[in-house]
C-alpha cells in the first residue's frame, strides 16, 4: 500500500472490478480510455495483465479511480510507463496528481526507476496540466499514434520525468 498526500494506492483486486469499469464507463473518462461494450471484462483482464502493476486510487475510504505502470525489462532502456484514469465527480481536487506523484515516488526509490513515461492523447489538455504539474516534461508528439472510437487516429504526447525531476 502506497500512502500519498491525499491518496492511498493499493493494488487494485477483484472487489474494485464494478466500481473502476463503471468509472471508465463515464464519458469524461471513455473519451480518452475508449474501451469496447464490456468494461468490466476489460478491467479484469487488466487486473490479469503479468506486465501491468494495478493500483485503486481511494480517497476518505472510496475507490476514485486507478492508476497502473508497466516497467521495461529490457535493462538497455529500463524505464516505467504509467497510466490513469479518475472518477470525473473529483477531477480538479489534486488527487490525480497526487496519485501519480506517489506511484513516481515508488518506482524511483523503491524500483530504482531513472526515468518514467506518459503518453496522453495530445487534445486532453487537463491531463498534460496536471502531469507538468508533478514534473513530467514534453518530449514530443507521436503522430496518429491511437485510434479512436470512431476509427480515426488522433495524435499523442509523449512526456517523461528524470528522477531528478520529481520534487519532494
Amino acid at each position: 500500500m502506497l500512502r500519498g498526500r491525499t491518496v492511498t494506492l493499493r493494488p487494485a483486486a477483484e472487489a474494485d472490478v464494478p466500481a473502476l469499469a463503471a468509472i471508465r464507463a463515464t464519458p469524461e473518462v471513455r473519451r480518452w480510455w475508449r474501451g469496447g461494450e464490456d468494461l468490466t471484462g476489460e478491467v479484469r483482464a487488466d487486473l490479469a495483465d503479468d506486465d501491468l502493476t494495478v493500483y485503486a486510487i481511494e480517497h476518505d475510504g472510496r475507490v476514485v479511480g486507478a492508476v497502473h505502470c508497466y516497467a521495461e525489462p529490457d535493462p538497455d532502456y529500463r524505464h516505467a510507463a504509467l497510466d490513469i484514469f479518475l472518477d470525473p465527480a473529483v477531477r480538479g481536487t489534486g488527487l490525480g496528481r497526487d496519485a501519480i506523484r506517489t506511484l513516481a515516488r515508488h518506482l524511483i526509490d523503491d524500483h530504482g526507476h531513472h526515468r518514467l513515461t506518459i503518453d496522453p492523447a495530445a487534445a486532453n489538455t487537463a491531463a498534460i496540466r496536471a502531469y507538468a504539474k508533478v514534473g513530467f516534461r514534453p518530449v514530443g508528439i507521436m503522430r496518429r499514434y491511437e485510434r479512436a472510437e470512431d476509427g480515426t487516429w488522433h495524435d499523442a504526447l509523449l512526456m517523461d520525468l528524470l528522477a531528478d525531476d520529481l520534487p519532494d
